[in-house]
């Protein structure tokens, strides 16, 4: 039977703690007449095509304002028919960025952006930002990209180091896989900390850090796995494939499957707040990446055309292994 995403109607919106829109104007960093940030003054992006069509776009060098957590990032994600599925620079967290790699606690930077979860204080702006910077492309073609990061903190100490690899290949007519290969190695000759709101005291399972989809959806989307459904039960598990089923703003019903956790990883998931899905590295405790230990990550997301039940969802994602 086909999941439908259940209506947000029902619910009164409430803002996330981390929200610029939590607690008044006075706490955002925009202030005056900045209240509608761009996406334009990239000065470098590439594309993902899948059978002759633009299914991703890739903002390598984004001009954003520092508190935003500079990155690279996907956006917009389409399916192949054309729904976005992605959201980016959105009024409730600015720092959202379509589909990327953002931590807020490394080594004490905040490379996530908005505000700093303090424990004992809760959320504070602090000139605590950092950025994950291009550094040189390997290769780019129609189907993969493959380039170097650094990982800096507010001073432009390198953190860590990345070597990415990202692909597009179809999935029959209606989807297409999304993979994102990312390996981290410490650059500072000592072990590098990874952490969270909720490793730094925030309560109510708020581990998110780490491969994040900011979803496009006109209403709350539904998600599952294949023991379980709905945030409450799906946000802090480890199962081996998570599904978000919504509908795009304007029409479009689409179903994104998510893979890839890895050793000690969990769903971080919001339906109600927003609607977002992350392979969260430190969603209890802090991960590290150990001093000549490279931590290796692969996250495999499927973009699907309409809404895919479990059972659909698990053919796709057996299919996907076996090859």
């Amino acid at each position: 039977m086909t999941a439908e995403p259940r209506s947000a109607a029902a619910e009164p919106h409430r803002a996330d703690a981390e929200s610029p829109l939590a607690g008044g104007n006075a706490e955002s960093p925009l202030g005056g007449g900045d209240a509608e940030p761009r996406l334009a003054g990239t000065d470098a992006e590439s594309r993902l095509v899948v059978g002759g069509a633009e299914v991703a776009r890739y903002v390598v060098r984004p001009d954003l304002d520092p508190r935003h957590g500079p990155r690279p990032y996907l956006h917009p994600v389409r399916t192949r028919a054309g729904t976005p599925v992605t959201d980016a620079l959105p009024a409730d967290h600015v720092w959202h960025l379509g589909a990327s790699l953002a931590v807020q606690d490394v080594d004490g930077a905040n490379l996530w952006g908005g505000r700093t979860y303090v424990r004992g204080t809760g959320y504070t702006w602090r000139d605590d930002h950092g950025v994950i910077a291009h550094t040189g492309w390997r290769e780019r073609a129609a189907d993969r990209l493959d380039h170097d990061l650094e990982w800096r903190d507010r001073h432009g100490r390198v953190l860590l180091r990345e070597h990415r690899r990202i692909s597009a290949t179809p999935a029959g007519d209606d989807a297409w896989w999304l993979d994102l290969s990312a390996t981290l190695t410490a650059a500072t000759g000592a072990d590098v900390h990874l952490g969270s709101p909720a490793t730094n005291g925030r309560p109510g399972g708020a581990g998110y850090g780490g491969f994040f989809w900011r979803a496009a959806a006109d209403r709350e989307p539904f998600v599952r796995t294949a023991e379980a459904e709905g945030e409450e039960s799906v946000n802090g598990s480890a199962a081996p494939w998570l599904a978000l089923s919504a509908s795009a703003p304007g029409g479009g019903a689409y179903t994104l499957v998510f893979t890839g956790l890895g050793p000690g990883d969990r769903w971080f998931v919001r339906t109600a707040m927003y609607p977002g899905v992350c392979v969260a590295y430190a969603f209890d405790r802090p991960a590290v990446v150990a001093a000549g230990r490279p931590r290796h990550n692969r996250h495999r997301v499927l973009v699907a055309d309409g809404h895919l039940d479990p059972a659909d969802v698990a053919v796709r994602v057996d299919a996907a292994v076996v090859r």
